[in-house]
């Protein structure tokens, strides 16, 4: 039996066993039991037992929900701000990730802040499956902008003298329209295939989870066979896909300043640093992706192992593990491929000065 097929009678023997029947001598104890939130609070604590750890990832999630939102717009608005640098191409390519960034970051963050403040799971319902969808696109269409954003790279570094004449402001809107529309086209049909999964009673039913993420979803909809393999299959194919583009294109950048001549020793070693610095950056980026991908893997081939009980607790801390890296990229983002840059750096201060005449 699969992982996600036996996670719903999971979730009903956690219920059982963290919130039994009350005693008919401790009603003037606790009404609890008789809220209709009890199920949704049982596997809250399943998941986060201790109020200290709630409490805790509570303000992790706020304040990196504040430190995102707050580095994000200044990148946005620095770079809309400046002439010079709208009109390039990486930078274009930089804004349509720093608003995949923000939907990414509006979606979740008040969403775990609500479930940590009520301590209980997500219901079932619409905000869930909408939560879903804009996850799904804004992680899709992450992953193929830095895929696009190093192929870019390559152009300028190694054919040079065509770089212009590749990316015409044309063809750049083309590559950001597409990213997007394949980004929705692949999402929808995630969900889709899942909602063939819906019955109305599950409605308002609370899923196993803060957030709609495809494992538990799938295991509250009855998982889907059809939408859990299209997903996997195309997930680790567009991860394939960025992973192959970036090493290309890093490779032969760096191969390229390696045929520098003496004089030029130095060109070679700030390659030689600046490759290495985006290929890690790029393993932070991608660490939630592989260890989605690598719990995945792990459930398709060793599903029967999850029926353990001593399973069901570390699937609840690779949860929370999740929730906290898909919290990453969006801070680090504008840091690696903005904020890094000098021409994004002086644009803050003319940022500034415009505010200070709009206000004058």
């Amino acid at each position: 039996m699969r992982f996600t097929r036996t996670l719903p009678f999971y979730i009903l023997w956690t219920v059982g066993c963290t919130c039994p029947s009350p005693n008919p001598d401790a009603l003037n104890i606790t009404s609890n039991f008789l809220q209709p939130h009890d199920p949704g609070r049982c596997l809250f604590r399943s998941i986060l037992p201790s109020d200290t750890t709630v409490q805790a990832l509570l303000c992790v999630f706020i304040l990196m929900t504040i430190i995102s939102l707050v580095i994000n717009g200044c990148t946005l608005f620095s770079i809309g701000s400046s002439e010079d640098l709208s009109w390039q191409p990486r930078f274009a390519l930089l804004k349509s990730l720093i608003v995949s960034d923000v939907l990414l970051i509006v979606t979740q963050g008040p969403t775990l802040t609500y479930c940590l403040l009520q301590k209980t799971t997500l219901p079932y319902g619409f905000w869930c499956v909408f939560q879903f969808f804009i996850n799904t696109v804004c992680v899709f269409c992450t992953v193929l902008t830095i895929t696009c954003m190093a192929l870019e790279r390559y152009v300028y570094v190694c054919q040079a003298i065509y770089y212009i004449s590749i990316l015409t402001r044309k063809r750049l809107y083309f590559i950001v329209g597409l990213t997007w529309c394949t980004s929705v086209f692949l999402s929808s049909t995630i969900t889709v295939l899942l909602s063939l999964g819906h019955k109305s009673a599950l409605l308002d039913k609370p899923i196993a989870g803060l957030l709609c993420e495809p494992d538990t979803l799938e295991a509250h909809l009855g998982f889907p066979r059809a939408a859990a393999l299209f997903r996997k299959v195309v997930g680790l194919v567009v991860t394939l896909l960025c992973i192959f583009s970036y090493s290309f294109s890093y490779v032969c950048m760096y191969q390229k300043a390696q045929n520098a001549v003496q004089p030029f020793h130095q060109v070679n070693n700030r390659a030689r640093t600046t490759v290495m610095f985006y290929c890690s950056m790029l393993l932070v980026q991608m660490l939630p992706i592989f260890l989605k991908i690598a719990s995945d893997a792990v459930y398709e081939l060793e599903g029967n192992m999850a029926m353990y009980p001593g399973s069901w607790r570390s699937t609840g801390t690779l949860h929370i593990m999740l929730l906290v890296m898909l919290q990453f990229p969006p801070c680090i983002n504008p840091l690696i491929y903005g904020l890094r840059n000098k021409e994004v750096r002086a644009a803050l201060p003319r940022l500034l000065f415009w505010r200070r005449e709009n206000r004058h």
